[in-house]
């Protein structure tokens, strides 16, 4: 028997896509797909950015552990983004706080250029050749 666990995104044949813990089993049968507080994760997106989205996979529910057969299963994936592990770790330990996290990028000078009003301006007048005199 080998178990592995991992956090990664599951897509159903229902057509719902959960992010969890997951844990396979290996049986002699088919394999036991365990999923640790699985969640549903949304990119959303508004004026000033993008944000996720957390709300539990079944809301009602009191259980934080599921099984599902294989054969429910559309595909499986492994999630490496730190980020949205990030979201959901910081979901899964902090109940009170409003599901929706922000997940803007920081400005740095690794993506873009960081210039002044007024050097931005000059640029630009000489790209359109903007002249003040007309």
């Amino acid at each position: 028997m080998m178990k592995e666990e991992f956090h990664g995104v599951i897509k159903l044949i229902s057509g719902e896509e959960i992010f969890a813990l997951i844990s396979i089993e290996q049986t002699d049968e088919d394999p036991i797909i365990m999923l640790q507080s699985p969640v549903i994760m949304k990119m959303l997106s508004n004026g000033t950015g993008q944000y996720v989205k957390v709300k539990p996979w079944l809301e009602l529910a009191d259980e934080d552990l599921y099984l599902i057969k294989p054969d429910k299963i559309i595909t499986m994936s492994e999630v490496k983004d730190q980020q949205m592990i990030h979201f959901y770790e910081r979901y899964l330990n902090d109940e009170e706080v409003e599901i929706v996290f922000d997940g803007q990028v920081k400005l740095s000078d690794q993506i873009g250029y960081i210039s002044t009003v007024e050097q931005s301006r000059k640029l630009l007048e000489e790209l359109y050749k903007i002249n003040k005199e007309t």
